[in-house]
């Protein structure tokens, strides 16, 4: 009986298909790539950045401050935010005082930088920016998120430079011994997801699949590869920021305000089981931080989530203004004794 045979590609013709697939996958790549190019192009010539870049060491770093009056307030972004993620509260600000946004080194307009992405390096290059830019203490810093973390540690390092503090729904340096243990697996989960935009978005596969922000401004300063890659740099180092916060002392009595989210509005990211022991930990450390200082108070921004900035801007407003008026009056000379 005959068996017919299989017919088997020769060496030849395998290699000419896996040649060929190379070839395709190389063309998509280029092809990606030059997407990606075109319209992170196009987003920045329609939606240029204010402020300016200034030279630090043979880096530009993006900082953009408006309006009059000291002391200066600095506004420090989250992890990989970019100055945008302050665009409700500082033209607001700028009303009654002179307020600097800024991309730390990597983030939006800024070059990256070769130094550790924790938060003492965040700290220090903020203060070289500040000296570059002719910004001149004293400053009320105001620190979002992980952003708490990079204030801390510049009023440790930089004292007498600090007039004041305001801390929006700030991390806590042991914030990760404390939550539940169940988070871990979905920190996990997100430091995977950032590292999938990280790889992909050279190519602009994030762009293609919607990822990117429907909000122009914000679109052309964070979907760029760069901004993905330090912020998974700052996940990987958010660890060494929160011990190098732990380890600074407690602020005496610099005026201090504390504006935490509102525990009835969670996280969406989160099952309702997991968001009510999350947010009952968080709640308990934001109470925590107001006791870093003598004249420390806190306040809950009702109907906010983690950014308050976005969700309630007044209320992020009206705690700066609050700051600035008591190191105001802290800086004013006190009335001559009469005779």
């Amino acid at each position: 009986m005959h068996i017919a045979s299989v017919p088997v590609p020769s060496h030849s013709r395998l290699r000419r298909i896996v040649i060929g697939l190379f070839v395709l996958v190389l063309g998509l790549a280029f092809m990606g790539m030059t997407y990606e190019n075109i319209f992170e192009a196009r987003d920045r010539r329609f939606n240029p950045t204010e402020g300016q870049l200034v030279n630090v060491g043979g880096k530009k770093m993006h900082i953009d401050c408006q309006g009059q009056g000291s002391p200066t307030v600095l506004l420090e972004s989250g992890l990989g935010d970019s100055y945008v993620s302050w665009r409700k509260v500082q033209p607001k600000i700028a009303e009654f005082a002179r307020v600097c946004s800024y991309d730390r080194a990597g983030v939006g307009y800024s070059d990256a930088s070769s130094r550790p992405r924790t938060s003492n390096v965040m700290a220090e290059e903020l203060h070289t920016l500040l000296r570059s830019a002719n910004i001149a203490p004293p400053y009320i810093l105001v620190g979002h998120s992980m952003g708490g973390h990079t204030v801390r540690l510049y009023a440790s390092l930089y004292r007498n430079e600090v007039a004041g503090m305001v801390l929006v729904d700030a991390s806590h340096p042991d914030q990760e011994m404390r939550f539940p243990p169940e988070l871990k697996n979905m920190q996990g989960t997100w430091l995977r997801e950032a590292e999938f935009l990280e790889f992909t978005l050279p190519f602009g596969i994030p762009r293609l699949m919607g990822f990117c922000d429907n909000e122009p401004t914000e679109r052309a300063a964070d979907c760029n590869f760069h901004t993905a890659r330090e912020g998974v740099a700052e996940m990987k180092g958010f660890s060494d920021s929160a011990a190098q916060t732990a380890a600074t002392s407690a602020l005496g009595d610099l005026p201090l305000a504390v504006l935490s989210h509102d525990p009835d509005k969670p996280s969406s990211e989160l099952p309702p089981d997991l968001a009510k022991s999350t947010n009952d930990a968080w709640g308990k450390m934001q109470v925590e931080l107001s006791h870093l200082s003598t004249r420390g108070t806190q306040k809950i921004a009702k109907n906010s989530g983690h950014y308050i900035q976005i969700d309630r801007p007044d209320e992020v407003i009206e705690a700066i203004r609050n700051i600035v008026e008591q190191a105001r009056v802290a800086q004013s000379p006190l009335p001559a004794k009469p005779n």
